[in-house]
This record gives C-alpha cells, sequence and structure tokens, in this order.
C-alpha cells in the first residue's frame, strides 16, 4: 500500500510563494512547502496576514520523524528494525485519537495515533488494509530499500515475506508496541499524508481560524468558505497515464469535509510490457490488477479518507461498492475501466452534494 503523488488539482494557489490576499472582511494567507516526498499547501482566511508555516513546518518535521520509513532513525524506523518491538512511551488510549494537538504532543504520539488510526482503516476493511505490509512494499520495489523493478518474481520470496503480514503480529498493550517477529515491519504511508493534513487543520482551527484548505500530496482537509466566499474546489485527477495534472474528471466542492484520492495510474513500473502498479494486496502478496484506477473518498477527517481510499484499491470496484454503504459518514466516487477501453464512474448517492460539474464522458 503506497500513496500516489498528484492525484488532484487543487485550485487554489497559483504560485509556490507565500502570498496574502486582502478582502473585505478578511485576509487570505496562502504558502507552499515540501514534506513527505511531496509537496503542501494551505490557504486560510483571517483576521490579519499572520503566517503559520513555521509552526506548521515544524509540525511536519515531527511527524516524519515519528512515521518516515525513509528516516533511518524514525520511530517507525526503529520498530522495524527491533528484535520484538518496543515501547513508546504512550498508553494506549482511545481517546488520544480524537484530542486536539496543539503541536506539543509527547514523543512518539504520532506513531501511536497513527497505528491506531490503521488498526481502525485494516477492521472496517476486512484487511485489504494493513499496515504490516512493509516486507511486501520493499520486495516489489515500492519501499524504503533500493527502488529496483522486479524482473523476475520470485513467489516462494513472495510467500516467506507473507508469513510476516497481518496486523495479528502486532499488539499495543500499554506502553508496548511488540511484534511476533524480527521480520514484521509497519508501514503508514497509505495514512500518513492524511493524519499529517488532519493535524495542521486541527492547529489552524486553535488558532481561531474555520476557513482553510489544507493539502499534501492530494489529501485535503477544507473547513468553512474561500476567499471567494464559497465552497473550496476541488479537480479530481483523470486517471490516465498520459494526464496531466490539469485533466480532471470531476469537479467538487468541498464542504466541511475531507478528499483523499488513491490510484495505481501512476506510480508503477513496467517490465516487459507488465505493469507491477504501487498497490499491494497484504492478502496474496502482489500487486493488485483490477479495473478500479483511483479512489475518491470524502470523509470528515482525511486520514480515515486516506486509508479507505487505499483500501478499495486493493479490494477493486464490486467489493468497495459492497462496503460503501456500511461506512457512515463516507462518500466516494469510483473510477474504473470499461470491457471497450473507456472509463465509467460509480458515486455513491451522497456525492451529488459536493459535485459541481459532471463526469466525463469517455
Amino acid at each position: 500500500m503506497r500513496y500516489c503523488f498528484f492525484t488532484l488539482l487543487v485550485l487554489f494557489l497559483a504560485s509556490c510563494a507565500e502570498t496574502t490576499v486582502e478582502s473585505t472582511e478578511s485576509i487570505q494567507v496562502q504558502f507552499k512547502g515540501e514534506t513527505m516526498g511531496t509537496y503542501y499547501s494551505v490557504s486560510y482566511l483571517a483576521a490579519d496576514s499572520t503566517s503559520y508555516k513555521k509552526e506548521l513546518d515544524s509540525m511536519l518535521l515531527v511527524i516524519n520523524d515519528e512515521v518516515s520509513t525513509y528516516i533511518p532513525t524514525s520511530t517507525i524506523s526503529t520498530f522495524n528494525q527491533s528484535e520484538e518491538g518496543m515501547d513508546i512511551g504512550v498508553n494506549y488510549q482511545e481517546e488520544m485519537f480524537s484530542s486536539q494537538s496543539d503541536g506539543t504532543w509527547p514523543a512518539n504520539m504520532h506513531f501511536a495515533r497513527n497505528y491506531v488510526l490503521s488498526d481502525q482503516i485494516q477492521k472496517q476493511s476486512g484487511g485489504a488494509f494493513d499496515p504490516t505490509v512493509m516486507p511486501l512494499v520493499n520486495y516489489w520495489g515500492f519501499g524504503y530499500t533500493e527502488k529496483k523493478a522486479v524482473t523476475a518474481v520470485d513467489s516462494m520470496k513472495v510467500d516467506s515475506l507473507q508469513e510476516f503480514v497481518g496486523f495479528e503480529h502486532v499488539s499495543y498493550q500499554g506502553s508496548q508496541i511488540k511484534k511476533s517477529s524480527p521480520g514484521v515491519q509497519l508501514d503508514f504511508s497509505a495514512v500518513a499524508k492524511g493524519y499529517a493534513v488532519d493535524e495542521l487543520g486541527r492547529f489552524l482551527e486553535m488558532q481561531g481560524i474555520t476557513d482553510y484548505l489544507i493539502e499534501i500530496g492530494g489529501e485535503v482537509r477544507a473547513r468553512g468558505l474561500s476567499a471567494r466566499g464559497d465552497f473550496w474546489r476541488i479537480g479530481i485527477n483523470t486517471p490516465t497515464e498520459d494526464a496531466t495534472v490539469t485533466d480532471y474528471q470531476l469537479l467538487v466542492n468541498l464542504k466541511d469535509i475531507s478528499l483523499a484520492t488513491s490510484g495505481n495510474y501512476r506510480n508503477y513500473y513496467d517490465v516487459e510490457g507488465v505493469k507491477y502498479a504501487h498497490t499491494i494486496n497484504p492478502k496474496t502478496g502482489y500487486p493488485e490488477r483490477s479495473s478500479l484506477l483511483s479512489a475518491s473518498v470524502f470523509a470528515k477527517d482525511c486520514g480515515t479518507a486516506d486509508g479507505l481510499a487505499t483500501s478499495f484499491m486493493v479490494m477493486g470496484l464490486e467489493a468497495a461498492k459492497a462496503l460503501l454503504p456500511s461506512l457512515n459518514g463516507v462518500e466516494a466516487c469510483l473510477i474504473y475501466g470499461t470491457a471497450d477501453g473507456g472509463m465509467d464512474v460509480y458515486m455513491t448517492p451522497g456525492i451529488e452534494q459536493f459535485v459541481e460539474q459532471a463526469p466525463k464522458s469517455n
């Protein structure tokens, strides 16, 4: 399970420079930066031009230092290289996930909350989402190890790595996160961006900011109104390999909601005409191939939307459609390939409230 960059077109920032735009009632503050191997962008309305870029950059550094598998000294990397797990110093409690952050969480709190969020998505998805898929992600060349295409699939190796995959191999009791064997490793990449978006949003809310849009690599959290006085406008990319970031399949307005999109159409490699996608099915051990091209999920918090979008890509179109009615407060737009080589769109009944422009016909 890996995230896909540039899956959404956010239609509110024209440049990378920090800017402020005055309106009759408030000031719009905008800025961009880099994080998690991609970009982030922030826009909000406030009574003055105070920029919180420094504070948000600091928060992102702390989150990365706990959940990034690309940082050898991060909390998750330390856990992955441990023999039996570790004491993270944070006692397990459900309420820690819903409490708001002021940017001064104790050490390893972000790691703990990503664990709890992953546990939630794993249960909701029936195991289609599983954060212990890291050994397989590395094998297929999409992890923190050397980026190298698998030119000859070793089914015995895949089978041996699957012995370490399964959330039953880890446990969180007290402040201890244990694993059943040294080969078990965690990967929060399919929820980490969405989680970070939520954390930045909560920080802004604690500063009294109620109108904002935050994006990290295509995962978005919107609250209140834009500088135009209407809802935040987002374009969902056309899920084809040759589509540019300005080609969109659907235009939506976000109304106090979060949106995350996952797809296989950009992050893959080709070996002798066979495409290997970054979405690894933890139940089979292999990259998932199906007619589902992208999954966009609307939910209150972006971490949930992020994890469910990946889950849908793993389980495929029909299973995702079957699961959606049981997910309270969740809406989705699923773009899939048709037998004649075209594309079609499935949308849950509640999606109409967001749609500004109907899906393009292909």
